[in-house]
């Protein structure tokens, strides 16, 4: 049952991050670093905050009485997150969001879920860890891991089917879904992205001391990691607030925030969903790991769901209109091989 809600909880949490960058296709006449730092600022500083005062008692004197070593590396974690979450906007700017979606997080799943195990093999854990020998000599966790390569295997597939797509359109074709569609531009910034967003799952670890006292604090337990939240992400903040500023300087679209000439309330109010509903993956995130572990099975599991959510509403959205039937079929396959990974680690994990 456990595992279930676990694996419900992820499902919430990919559904809300596959679907965030939704309400930005809503703004209107705004640069992009405006409305994605208007978003942010809901996204990693008053959501979060607000989650963590609902959820968790006294939580700042949690973060005051914490160690300055497992605050820096949480905060310096999120920074690092922070560098990946914006050049991930990048990639829907460039890619669209099933193909964007799918290089960079094809990145993240690997990063995010492997590692964290791995470490705890070198520079040892707690007792009952999840480790990555320890997932070698149980059917659970190769079962998990074999969900993770079928996974990986989904997301080739579904960038497979973007690279068809690309070979196929005429500019003009790929312009009408996504108008700022640039190939080699995007794989760049993707690739960027999706290695610097596992680090949000070392944020997680490196916080945990947190976590514990909250639980120790009489804290619910499915709710401990939203303390962890508010610190990594002041990081993520901390870089997106310096970046957009920086370009909203560039490109001289400060005004962008007063314009009367543009829909202002809706676009404060489109982007603040937005940033609301990507702080929501997370939320859920922490629900979710706090029945399944920050093992390899929580991460593969947030970032199928989101790739898979993502690329429905790539489909949705039209952005496949025009390709062959073979292309779509390989986008489609890519999205059923998703779903199977995410069966198999569901299924590795009640057999804990």
């Amino acid at each position: 049952m456990q595992a279930i809600l676990g694996v419900f909880f992820h499902f919430i949490g990919g559904f809300a991050s596959g679907s965030f960058y939704i309400p930005y296709k809503k703004v209107k006449n705004w640069a992009w670093e405006s409305y994605w730092i208007v978003g942010g600022f809901f996204s990693w500083l008053i959501v979060p905050f607000l989650a963590a005062w609902i959820t968790v008692p006294d939580f700042l004197a949690i973060i005051r009485n914490t160690s300055s070593t497992t605050l820096f590396w949480t905060y310096f974690m999120g920074v690092l997150w922070g560098i990946g979450g914006l050049t991930f906007g990048l990639a829907m700017r460039y890619l669209g969001l099933s193909l964007g979606m799918s290089v960079a997080l094809g990145y993240t799943s690997a990063f995010g879920s492997l590692i964290p195990p791995i470490y705890r093999d070198l520079f040892g854990h707690e007792a009952g860890a999840v480790t990555f020998s320890s997932m070698l000599h149980s059917n659970s966790g190769l079962l998990v891991l074999a969900g993770v390569v079928v996974c990986l295997l989904g997301i080739a597939i579904c960038g497979k089917a973007g690279v068809m797509k690309e070979r196929e359109l005429p500019e003009d074709k790929k312009k009408e879904s996504i108008q700022e569609f640039n190939l080699r531009k995007g794989l760049l910034v993707a690739t960027v992205s999706g290695i610097l967003s596992a680090c949000f799952n070392f944020g997680i670890e490196a916080g945990k001391p947190m976590a514990e006292i909250a639980v120790q604090q009489g804290s619910n337990p499915l709710f401990q990691n939203n303390v962890i939240f508010v610190v990594l992400l002041w990081g993520g903040l901390t870089t997106n607030l310096c970046w957009c500023m920086l370009l909203n300087a560039r490109n001289k679209t400060f005004g962008n925030y007063t314009d009367k000439s543009t829909p202002l309330a809706s676009n404060y109010l489109f982007a603040a969903i937005a940033g609301t509903t990507w702080f929501l993956q997370f939320f859920f995130y922490g629900m979710g790991e706090s029945k399944l572990g920050n093992g390899a099975s929580s991460w593969i599991l947030h970032m199928a769901f989101i790739i898979m959510v993502s690329s429905l509403w790539g489909i949705t959205l039209r952005e496949w209109k025009g390709v062959s039937s073979k292309t779509y079929g390989t986008i489609i396959a890519g999205i059923i091989t998703i779903m199977i990974s995410v069966l198999l680690v569901g299924y590795g994990n009640s057999l804990e």
